[in-house]
């Protein structure tokens, strides 16, 4: 898949004071900092990425990314206003090594729901199996291979799931199941918009 330079480098926003230096898990000892979202911090749409990737935590700067160019293009083809969703993150830092992922996962939960919490998104979606997996531990097959297509509830909000972007770019095949998730994004987001006006 080829780059594409018309991607949006869209800003960060600041993790809240008491969780710029947090400590609940064993990533502080690997990154240097805590990345808490981007984008459009009022967004009724919140989207969830795996972890920052490794320029955003050695440069301390927004980039284009594989991730980010994947996504975006995706969106576009969908009909998403990139502008008008804010992109988080179900772990906060990056990890660098093996850490224990169960631990940490729910140790880094806790901060997703803070922001769920503070934001009150309307429609949540999920890329990938490690978010997919981490909010739905229960689950005997949290893949996104067998959650997509359907909708659920995470914390008494809508979520859908498609793959993570790096997947669709790894393996092109990807790209038109991806589109079509993110197309059934944007109609039940207009959906929910509706029922709430």
């Amino acid at each position: 898949m080829e780059m594409d330079r018309s991607c949006v480098i869209l800003p960060e926003e600041q993790a809240p004071e008491g969780a710029q230096g947090c400590e609940r898990c064993e990533l502080f000892k690997q990154s240097n900092r805590v990345i808490w979202g981007e984008g459009n911090p009022n967004a009724s749409l919140m989207m969830i990425m795996d972890n920052p990737g490794a320029r955003e935590d050695r440069e301390g700067n927004s980039f284009l990314c594989g991730t980010r160019e994947t996504l975006q293009l995706g969106m576009r083809e969908a009909g998403i206003d990139i502008h008008s969703v804010y992109v988080t993150y179900l772990l906060k830092r990056r990890p660098i090594r093996a850490y224990n992922k169960p631990v940490t996962r729910a140790a880094c939960l806790h901060h997703l729901q803070l922001q769920l919490l503070q934001k009150q998104p309307s429609v949540l979606f999920g890329f990938g199996n490690v978010v997919s997996e981490a909010l739905f531990p229960q689950k005997e097959d949290a893949t996104v291979k067998a959650l997509r297509g359907n909708w659920y509830e995470f914390e008494h909000i809508p979520i859908g799931f498609t793959y993570h972007p790096l997947a669709v770019r790894r393996r092109p095949n990807l790209l038109k199941f991806f589109v079509e998730d993110l197309k059934a994004l944007k109609e039940k987001w207009e959906g929910r918009a509706t029922l709430e006006k």
